[in-house]
């Protein structure tokens, strides 16, 4: 199959959840001899023309001139480019800013769409934005011939609310097996004796929640906080909010994937934060990494941890389980998250569930 991935940031991953999903699922392709192509952003850090076997095609992207509105104008530069292209397959991952150029999809390929989470919930946005948003989740589910839901919540969103079916595929990630200590000397942290959280700096992520907590907590233990905190006024906003509480470090974006990987697994307590949307990437890699989650409690989270974490509403009850948690006491609700990244949530099935689709797509079209 020749086969495209869009609406990302590109590969390899220097941004989020769907860059590192299409890093993953790309090198997969490639490497069972499917022709590969991954849209990149022209000021993505990698410039060369292929990674691993994955042919990379760099369009113009004007959103580090003009901002948000410069993510519409790339996903356009993008489709424009795939219309020359001849693709048996477009994957469209998110809909957000790419739906409104629906009509320009080019026609012989199969447009299989995954809807990420529900993006017109997001607190962030002004309630004009989010009535867009909800209008490009309704072009982008009329647009796509096949629809792929992350989370069963997003799955019956979609058939409640539009009468759709969609195909549940999770998320993947592959259980950490290289401990490795010395990687804590780079962060100035000892193991078990620092909490951490990863996330963007979005108000849905429950950052101030979670270190409001930190910041009433009577242990004073070292908290990291990771992601790019520069990247928006929130970030900045967090940054001052917190200047005083000296435990509290932000140390950037970490793409290092064995640097997180050992951060989080030498951690006391990891806090996920996200509220909004499906199955989050960055949680499975906490699970896969044998750590002990403190999660925000919504059904999204709870459909993948179950009873194998704890729950936080407020920073009170943050600060709860800073003072009075400690990791060794719950292996259990580590070793059962662990498991189920090993049964269910291992990147060679999900790749293999969307190989399934794509050729199961590819089939119908024929017959059809």
């Amino acid at each position: 199959m020749k086969i495209a991935i869009i609406g990302t940031r590109g590969v390899p991953n220097h941004h989020g959840g769907f860059e590192q999903f299409a890093e993953f699922f790309s090198v997969f392709l490639a490497e069972n001899k499917h022709e590969v192509y991954v849209y990149n952003s022209h000021t993505h850090p990698y410039q060369e023309s292929t990674f691993k076997g994955v042919k990379i095609i760099h369009c113009k992207d004007p959103e580090n001139v003009i901002g948000t509105a410069g993510q519409f104008l790339y996903d356009l530069n993008c489709i424009k480019d795939a219309r020359k292209r001849d693709f048996d397959i477009i994957l469209q991952l998110g809909y957000t800013s790419n739906s409104i150029w629906h009509r320009f999809l080019p026609k012989k390929p199969i447009i299989i769409t995954n809807m990420d989470g529900l993006e017109w919930k997001r607190s962030k946005y002004s309630k004009t934005v989010q009535t867009f948003l909800k209008y490009a989740e309704k072009l982008a589910i009329n647009s796509s011939d096949y629809l792929i839901s992350d989370s069963i919540g997003i799955q019956e969103y979609i058939k409640n609310t539009y009468n759709k079916d969609s195909t549940y595929i999770a998320y993947g990630a592959d259980n950490f097996i290289n401990e490795d200590g010395s990687v804590l000397e780079s962060y100035n942290v000892t193991s078990y004796k620092y909490n951490m959280l990863i996330a963007r700096f979005e108000p849905e992520n429950n950052l101030e929640t979670i270190l409001d907590g930190a910041s009433l907590a009577d242990k004073k233990e070292t908290f990291l906080v990771v992601g790019k905190h520069d990247a928006n006024e929130f970030g900045e906003y967090l940054k001052k909010k917190y200047i005083d509480h000296k435990n509290i470090r932000f140390i950037g974006g970490v793409y290092n994937l064995e640097h997180l990987n050992n951060l989080r697994h030498f951690s006391n307590l990891y806090f996920h934060g996200h509220s909004v949307g499906g199955t989050n990437p960055s949680l499975l890699e906490a699970m896969a990494s044998t750590t002990l989650i403190i999660a925000n409690d919504n059904v999204f989270n709870k459909a993948i941890l179950n009873e194998d974490a704890f729950y936080f509403t407020d920073k009170n009850e943050v600060a709860k389980y800073i003072d009075t948690i400690n990791k060794e006491e719950y292996q259990d609700k580590i070793t059962n998250n662990f498991k189920k990244i090993e049964d269910t949530f291992n990147w060679n099935k999900i790749n293999n569930q969307y190989l399934k689709l794509f050729l199961k797509a590819l089939k119908e079209k024929k017959l059809g």
